[in-house]
């Protein structure tokens, strides 16, 4: 089965620990990626850029596209990056998700994939 790990942040903490923090905190999450690798479960990973201005919403409605730029003052955290992950259980994914070192510093959401109609995933 595959999971996400969403990796969910506070809007401003990236400004608020500097660049040299940044980058440690940064490698730890490589290492963290490169250890999944070598145990064969990780499918993807990908670290997101702030919710900047050149963050987008779209929205098409009754054939009418809306585009909302960033940044979006409603916002209180955003999606900082994402693990995907194959294992067999949830229990395996949970497990994972509280290794991951950003668990320390914001909150991994952990979401199996399945197609929108499927609600067997839902409980």
């Amino acid at each position: 089965m595959s999971y996400l790990l969403l990796i969910r942040e506070p809007l401003g903490q990236r400004a608020e620990r500097g660049e040299a923090a940044g980058r440690q905190l940064y490698d730890r999450m490589l290492g963290f990626a490169a250890e999944l690798q070598s145990r064969g479960v990780l499918l993807a990973a990908e670290s997101l850029a702030d919710m900047g201005p050149n963050a987008a919403r779209i929205q098409v409605r009754e054939g009418r596209r809306t585009v909302i730029d960033g940044p979006f003052t409603e916002t209180k955290e955003m999606v900082g990056g994402i693990f995907l992950i194959d294992v067999a259980t949830r229990e395996e994914a949970l497990a994972i998700a509280a290794e991951c070192p950003a668990a320390q510093w914001c909150t991994v959401e952990v979401r199996q994939t399945a197609p929108c109609w499927d609600r067997s995933a839902a409980g």
